[in-house]
């Protein structure tokens, strides 16, 4: 085709190849498709990590070892219910629930009043805030062995109560002590973490709302319950879940420290598993008692957020 014929050939309208037929456009991808696609990593993790090991719990706490078939035997629920036929279960369920009631508000309420106190432009505040924040660094199994040498008769701790004229306490051989000593060791490591995120919570209030409060005549501790707390209600409530999901799920430092005694008084429901699973053989109701930790947790973490949605509304 020379030049002048393809000056003279009038132009292709839009959307249209030269020889006439209408040009191919490329359909964008879906949104959904392209949504999917940034969640399956995280969606196959969740159902390979979490999802399935659940099904197989469940699955798996509905079977016995039967030695007289040689093999596995449909029972349904007698596994759970030889468990709560157990006076083994019944302790370290009690023991789990109490744990969980004194130091789920210890460590929230100590992060709390810390992060206040560590957003305070005070002299130091940054030095003592990361002296708090320090144990993140450290695995919970080495700060179970450091503690293990406080709580000798002849350690730190100990020595410490001589300084004051106290005497010599059995922190870890004791069944009345024994369980508020992991607790202080629990709060050592954990104040400091969940302290960063109530920090985090604080720093996104407006100074505007404190200066209003100032020029009203509000108290400091009327600022804190009237403005701070308020104002920080969802990151506690997010710590106040996590935190819960945490303890119940505490097994290192029992392990290191107690084994669950004396007496089974730090026998918590994760030490129990653990026991029944690779002690006593018991893998069935091993699964059962996980699938019981389970649906404790949810239920407490349910009603907590009741309790969270009926403060919202009132």
């Amino acid at each position: 085709m020379s030049p002048s014929q393809l000056r003279d050939r009038p132009p292709t309208a839009e959307g249209q190849a030269p020889t006439g037929r209408p040009a191919r456009r490329r359909r964008p991808p879906s949104t959904i498709v392209v949504a999917f696609a940034f969640l399956a990593p995280a969606l196959i993790s969740l159902v390979v990590l979490r999802i399935a090991p659940a099904a197989v719990a469940l699955s798996e706490s509905l079977f016995r070892e039967s030695f007289l078939r040689g093999g596995t035997v449909f029972v349904g629920l007698e596994n759970y219910a030889d468990l709560f036929g157990n006076a083994d279960f019944n302790n370290a369920l009690l023991v789990t629930l109490v744990f969980s009631a004194i130091v789920n508000p210890l460590q929230i309420g100590v992060s709390f009043l810390l992060a206040v106190l560590y957003t305070r432009r005070a002299a130091g505040s940054k030095i003592w805030r990361s002296l708090v924040v320090l144990p993140i660094a450290v695995p919970p199994a080495v700060s179970a062995v450091v503690w293990s040498v406080i709580y000798r008769p002849d350690g730190l701790g100990n020595s410490f109560l001589a300084l004051l004229g106290l005497p010599e306490q059995p922190f870890l051989s004791s069944p009345q002590q024994s369980l508020a000593s992991i607790m202080v060791l629990l709060s050592w490591i954990g104040v400091g973490y969940w302290m960063l995120f109530l920090i985090a919570g604080i720093n996104d209030v407006p100074t505007e709302l404190y200066e209003a409060a100032s020029i009203d005549g509000a108290s400091a501790w009327r600022k804190l319950w009237s403005v701070t707390f308020p104002l920080v209600r969802r990151p506690l409530a997010f710590v106040l879940v996590a935190d819960t999901v945490s303890n119940f799920l505490i097994f290192a430092p029992v392990q290191i420290l107690t084994k669950g005694g004396p007496s089974g008084s730090t026998n918590l429901l994760m030490y129990d598993i653990y026991t029944r699973a690779y002690t006593l053989g018991d893998l069935n109701k091993a699964q059962a008692e996980v699938i019981i930790l389970v649906l404790l947790t949810l239920v407490v973490v349910a009603v907590q957020f009741r309790l969270l949605r009926s403060s919202d509304n009132a």
